[in-house]
């Protein structure tokens, strides 16, 4: 068990947390959930000991261990993903570095004999003759194959290591693990793998993810930041946000009920408190006002930014075909032959690991880039709006966010600007910030603004929900949900797609699967995944 009493933490000027109590007791798993800038990962890294509070105790049950997905990739480059992965459970680890580094030398003596059996009793006790066994089963749930327990650290590609790392983190049953982001990077079947390890791990799991399908798998708290506290609930994310609607909503009412009870009182007084017969009567109200006093009942820091896509025009029956498309970059045939037709009423998600070829095909459909060989079309009616993975090119520029928004619509009222910047939470001098130090998650948003404002009735959205924040996307998941025209995107977010898209495209190494149906029907599907083990001969697995 891990608790955490009286804990603050301030940078400067801001209070990070105040007088912070919880505890986390084992086998429950902990999704912590706050605002952007609400201290997730800092509070994870307080837990880990790796920043020290300001106030405050982190108390861990005695000869408990704690262990850590680390996100620095470069910190084991000299050691193998065997070595890298048992380093997660430290003692071991040591115990094992001795005992080869014992038998290893040529002048062995008593000493090191009684050494060498003390550290095998150690290394045993602590399941050292199985470690490579659970090290292989870990990293092959996570799809890095046993032939690659060798290969050095500064070999492995960046989606390697970070599955080695969380190998490390889970390695060795800690009694307390902490996860931030575990799921970055990791495709559906390393996800799935990890859903079903974390809901049968019997000790403690603190979890910080923007994942909402992977928090409702594997949650059974919510750990909610705001205004530097810390509230638990009991039961996942969908659990928690219906819950939190719903207290929000009675606080509002109560605070209501309270304000309009005090107009009343306040009325009564100043027609009464002249009136020598009523004195007595405005007196009593005048006291029942000051027990009525309002409570500092707060708003959630929360802030859910206004998305709601309107079409200036419906589509007509030609929405896009693409014929024949071909592309090939740096030697690299990225996309072959690319035959589809877009329909009306069609939300498509394009899914599969060949993410760069679902990039280039948005980048040609928006005129960015030209096919070697095919065409495209859209139909006569179709006005569509892009959203590129990249968008660095728009916000080289000094321009402020109103100066920067206002060109892309027909209103001269800087007003109308401002006013609209503040449904998408950029409210007083925020709005007056130059565009090129915003944020990864501000500049979405301003992204977001401009496709708005827009007016297109076909939307194209190349990954949409990075950077964003859960409040972000859900506000965007919903504007998508209810957008009345045609749609093409991709996301990593299972419930972004799941919710949003009626068709799902994967591009695969020897072609197209097009299916119209919800994606998780997609991957129920007996037809196809037999497609799939065709297409990819069992090589490659599906990630979104």
């Amino acid at each position: 068990m891990i608790s955490v009493a009286n804990v603050s933490l301030s940078f400067g000027q801001q209070k990070l947390f105040k007088d912070v109590n919880i505890k986390f007791t084992p086998g429950n798993c902990y999704g912590v959930i706050g605002a952007n800038g609400s201290g997730k990962s800092t509070f994870l890294k307080i837990l880990s000991g790796e920043i020290e509070q300001d106030t405050g105790d982190i108390i861990v049950t005695p000869g408990e261990r704690i262990a850590v997905l680390r996100q620095d990739h470069f910190a084991f480059n000299d050691f193998s993903v065997l070595n890298t992965v048992i380093m997660g459970h430290k003692k071991l680890y040591d115990i094992m570095v001795e005992k080869d580094a014992i038998y290893e030398k040529e002048d062995f003596t008593e000493e090191d004999g009684l050494r060498a059996a003390e550290l095998e009793s150690d290394f045993a006790d602590l399941g050292g003759w199985e470690a490579e066994s659970q090290v292989g089963t870990i990293l092959g749930g996570l799809g890095i194959p046993e032939s690659m327990l060798e290969k050095n650290m500064a070999d492995l590609e960046g989606g390697q290591i970070v599955r080695v790392l969380l190998a490390q983190a889970l390695f060795g049953d800690p009694d307390i693990l902490l996860l931030d982001e575990p799921t970055n990077g990791l495709d559906l079947e390393s996800i799935n793998w990890l859903e079903e390890f974390l809901y049968n791990f019997n000790n403690t799991v603190i979890v910080v993810s923007h994942d909402r399908h992977f928090l409702n798998k594997v949650c059974t708290h919510i750990a909610d930041i705001d205004f530097g506290k810390i509230a638990l609930f009991v039961g996942n994310y969908d659990f928690w946000y219906q819950t939190s609607q719903l207290i929000r909503s009675q606080m509002r009412d109560d605070k209501k009920r309270r304000e309009d009870k005090i107009a009343e009182l306040k009325e009564f007084i100043q027609r009464f408190s002249s009136n020598a017969s009523k004195a007595k009567q405005a007196t009593s109200r005048k006291k029942q006002i000051d027990k009525l006093t309002l409570d500092d009942i707060k708003a959630t820091s929360r802030r859910f930014p206004f998305v709601d896509f309107k079409p200036e025009r419906e589509c007509g029956n030609i929405i896009l075909n693409i014929e024949g498309l071909s592309k090939t970059i740096d030697g690299e045939k990225v996309l072959n032959d690319v035959t589809l037709t877009v329909n009306p009423g069609d939300k498509i998600a394009f899914v599969g690991p060949m993410h760069t070829a679902k990039t280039v095909l948005f980048q040609i459909l928006a005129g960015e880039m030209e096919p070697d060989e095919g065409e495209f079309s859209w139909g006569v009616t179709i006005t569509p709006s892009f959203f590129p993975k990249d968008n660095s090119k728009f916000f080289d520029t000094e321009e402020t966010i109103t100066e920067w928004l206002s060109q892309y619509t027909e209103v001269e009222e800087e007003s109308y600007v401002r006013g609209f910047l503040g449904r998408m939470l950029f409210t007083g001098d925020e709005s007056l910030k130059k565009v090129k130090v915003l944020s990864g998650g501000e500049k979405v948003r301003c992204m977001l603004s401009k496709m708005m404002l827009s007016g297109a009735n076909t939307l194209v959205f190349d990954e949409p929900t990075n950077h964003l924040d859960l409040e972000a996307i859900t506000a965007l998941n919903n504007g998508l949900v209810s957008y009345t025209e045609s749609l093409l995107f991709t996301s990593h977010d299972h419930m972004f797609v799941d919710s949003i898209a009626n068709r799902i495209i994967e591009f695969t190494p020897v072609g197209v699967i097009d299916r119209m149906m919800k994606f998780d029907d997609y991957l129920m599907s007996e037809d196809v995944r037999a497609l799939r083990d065709e297409h990819y001969h069992g090589h490659l697995r599906l990630t979104i």
